[in-house]
């Protein structure tokens, strides 16, 4: 699938290190790898803000639709916006799951689920190090 912003992975690894991104950023999200639950920066986070993708700044979740699922990962029941992020089936690891990306840079932010708590119905479980956070 073609971006709207491609870089090589060198760019990306330089990329990401120069925002001090955590060490696990650029296996999650270029090679959807997953952080440990319970040790994201954000997943008890609940500041007013938005939270963007890693790697191009594009924003993706509100605080306002942050909750906590338990589940160890950060957790929101919808995008910020149409189009924001985008989906497709993820076959790894023996599962069929929804994997979500960003829809700007093709990371991979984690997974989609139909669980969730409100009236979405939805769970973006996402990894902290695919994030970035903006205090309100």
């Amino acid at each position: 699938m073609a971006y709207p912003i491609q870089k090589t992975e060198p760019q990306w690894k330089s990329l990401l290190q120069d925002k001090g991104a955590e060490s696990v950023a650029f296996e999650v999200t270029r090679h959807a790898a997953t952080e440990r639950p319970f040790t994201g920066k954000y997943a008890d986070n609940f500041k007013d803000g938005v939270y963007h993708c890693i790697c191009c700044d594009t924003p993706l979740f509100t605080s306002s639709t942050k909750f906590d699922a338990g589940c160890g990962w950060p957790s929101f029941d919808e995008a910020i916006a149409d189009g924001a992020v985008q989906t497709r089936t993820d076959r790894a690891h023996g599962m069929v799951r929804t994997e979500a990306l960003c829809a700007t840079c093709g990371a991979h932010l984690g997974h989609l689920f139909d669980d969730g708590p409100t009236d979405t119905g939805l769970r973006y479980c996402m990894n902290s190090a695919s994030l970035h956070f903006t205090p309100a």
